[in-house]
C-alpha cells in the first residue's frame, strides 16, 4: 500500500510564494484593471529579482493563465458544493443553490469574477483546452444538466443545433450527451440573466439604485426559475 506524502519544505515554500505572487497579481488588477498585471511590479513588491519571479511564472501571460484557471476552478467547485448540497430529488432548489452561490463567490471575489468575466487583459491570448476552459466546460456542463432537470422550453428555444457555433455545440454534446438544442437555448437565457445582475452588482453599478442586491437578485432568480418551470419555495 502507498500513502502520499506530505510535501517538502521547499514545496511548502514554492506554493506559498506562488499564493503571494497571484494576490499581488489581483491586487495589481483590481487597482488599475487587467493591463496592470506585472511580474516585474510583482517582484519589486515582494522584494525579489525580475529573474527570481521567472522561475515561477516565465511570463506575464503564464501567469494570467494561471489565475484565470485556479480562479475558474474556483467557481465551478463553489457551484457544484452548493448543488451537491440538494437532494437530486429536488432539481428546482439544487438550481436555485447553483444561481445563489454565483453571486456569492463573485461578490466574495470581485477582482477574481472581473479577470475571468470582465475585459480581457490586454494581449493576452488563452491556451487553447487549458484549466480556465476545462472549468468553463463544467460550468456550462452543470448548467445544461440543471435546466435539463427542470426546464421548461419556450417556442422561442425550439431551435435544432446549427443555432450555435459548430465548435460549441460539439462541446456540449460531448459534455452532455443527453442534452436537447433547445434545453442549451434555455440555459443560454438563464446564464444571461444571473450573470448580468452579477455583473452590474461586482461593477459597481447597483450601489446607486438598490439599497439590498442580495435581494434584488433572489427575487430575479426566482422569477427566473418560475419562468423555466422550476418547483422552488416562495
Amino acid at each position: 500500500m502507498t500513502t502520499d506524502q506530505p510535501p517538502t519544505r521547499r514545496e511548502r515554500l514554492r506554493a506559498e510564494t506562488i499564493r503571494e505572487i497571484t494576490t499581488i497579481a489581483l491586487a495589481q488588477m483590481a487597482e488599475g484593471g487587467p493591463g496592470a498585471i506585472s511580474l516585474r511590479g510583482i517582484a519589486r513588491e515582494m522584494g525579489m529579482t525580475a529573474r527570481a519571479i521567472y522561475s515561477y511564472f516565465p511570463t506575464r501571460d503564464d501567469l494570467v493563465t494561471a489565475l484565470i484557471g485556479g480562479l475558474s476552478e474556483s467557481l465551478a467547485g463553489a457551484l457544484e458544493s452548493a448543488r451537491d448540497a440538494v437532494p437530486a430529488s429536488e432539481p428546482g432548489n439544487r438550481l436555485l443553490a447553483w444561481g445563489e452561490a454565483l453571486r456569492a463567490w463573485a461578490v466574495a471575489n470581485p477582482a477574481g469574477f472581473r479577470l475571468v468575466y470582465g475585459d480581457p487583459v490586454p494581449g493576452y491570448q488563452p491556451p487553447p483546452g487549458g484549466p480556465a476552459e476545462q472549468a468553463a466546460r463544467r460550468i456550462c456542463a452543470g448548467l445544461n444538466q440543471l435546466v435539463a432537470e427542470v426546464g421548461r422550453p419556450r417556442a422561442a428555444d425550439q431551435v435544432d443545433w446549427s443555432a450555435f457555433p459548430p465548435g460549441y455545440a460539439a462541446k456540449v454534446r460531448a459534455d452532455v450527451p443527453e442534452v436537447s438544442p433547445a434545453v442549451v437555448s434555455l440555459a443560454l437565457r438563464v446564464w444571461g440573466r444571473l450573470h448580468g445582475l452579477v455583473t452590474l452588482e461586482v461593477f459597481g453599478h447597483l450601489g446607486s439604485v438598490s439599497a439590498d442586491p442580495a435581494a434584488l437578485y433572489r427575487a430575479d432568480l426566482l422569477d427566473l426559475l418560475d419562468s423555466v418551470g422550476a418547483d422552488v419555495p416562495r
